[in-house]
């Protein structure tokens, strides 16, 4: 049975991964900045299997050779940890830790022994903002976000994962790696940490009402149980590689206020669209490549915020 390491081990998609992979009798090492942060970690410990198989490492995207450990040994890596980036965010100090976070941990994995596929968590932000967006429609893997562009209209987020993903494909060649690059729209779905973060933290603010405004852009959405299946695909099945778009619908943030609203009208959402126009591009994305690799249905809107919601109000949030 292959053993994964899971950088990032507390972000989003990072504990689902590292709940399905001890689910499925993997030995799993989830590296995080503090492990005795217990604030942050205790709740991967309560997932089934954590106390037999899951070890929780320390390591740092900044710092240089700290993912050597581990990394070593191991038979696949997934390299979702990413500074924490949402899609309206205009943070350019948040380039650096994308990219240079990247080369540390390829860079540490080809050093290693054992290593046979890295699987990185990057974005159909990194495919999908361009000028001709609207003639390229359906947008595939072969897509690429012009950087010129993301800084044009401040989408440093795009800007950094297009950056980060650019540079892994370079280092993989160089250095042989066997590197697969899942590219998921926004993540929504239940929530498993004790508190939400990135994407999910934008949908609860919307939901109550406390960012002042929804975000003027159009997106593609994707369930976290999807983003998850695609990435295992990613490294287990063998025929994958290069790029794998991962996305179910997309929609204006509006369109979701909607839907939201005539189901739980109780909350007191946001109502002011954003003065501030993202990226409105109508776009659509062609996922054939997941679906000939064995993935099936993606869940749909509804399926996805209702999960979203739920997660919420058990926990308290709402």
């Amino acid at each position: 049975m292959p053993e994964y390491c899971v950088t990032g081990g507390t972000g989003f998609i990072a504990a689902y991964l590292v709940k399905s992979l001890l689910e499925n009798g993997h030995i799993v090492r989830a590296t995080v900045r503090d492990p005795d942060d217990m604030g942050k970690v205790s709740f991967l410990w309560e997932f089934d299997g954590a106390k037999e198989r899951l070890k929780i490492m320390k390591a740092d995207l900044l710092i240089e050779g700290s993912f050597d450990e581990a990394v070593n040994g191991v038979d696949g890596v997934f390299h979702t940890a990413s500074p924490v980036l949402v899609p309206h965010d205009n943070n350019e100090n948040l380039i650096d830790p994308c990219i240079n976070g990247t080369i540390n941990v390829l860079n540490s994995c080809a050093k290693s022994k054992g290593v046979k596929r890295v699987v990185l968590t990057s974005s159909c932000s990194s495919i999908r903002y361009r000028e001709d967006v609207r003639k390229l429609c359906p947008l595939n893997e072969s897509h690429w976000s012009d950087l010129d562009y993301c800084k044009r209209n401040n989408l440093w987020y795009a800007y950094a994962k297009t950056a980060g993903e650019r540079e892994a494909w370079k280092i993989a060649e160089e250095k042989g790696i066997d590197l697969v690059v899942v590219n998921p729209s926004f993540v929504v779905g239940p929530l498993l940490a004790p508190q939400p973060t990135s994407t999910i933290l934008l949908i609860l603010s919307i939901i109550k009402g406390v960012l002042g405004e929804y975000p003027n852009t159009r997106v593609g959405f994707v369930h976290i149980e999807d983003a998850i299946s695609a990435h295992i695909i990613a490294m287990e099945e063998s025929k994958a590689s290069g790029r794998i778009i991962c996305s179910s619908s997309v929609a204006h943030w509006s369109e979701i206020l909607e839907m939201l609203k005539a189901k739980y009208p109780s909350y007191p959402y946001e109502d002011k669209c954003g003065s501030k126009i993202g990226d409105n591009n109508p776009h659509s994305l062609d996922t054939r490549k997941i679906t000939e690799l064995g993935f099936h249905q993606f869940k749909t809107l509804e399926q996805m915020f209702d999960d979203c919601i739920k997660s919420f109000q058990e926990k308290g949030f709402l």
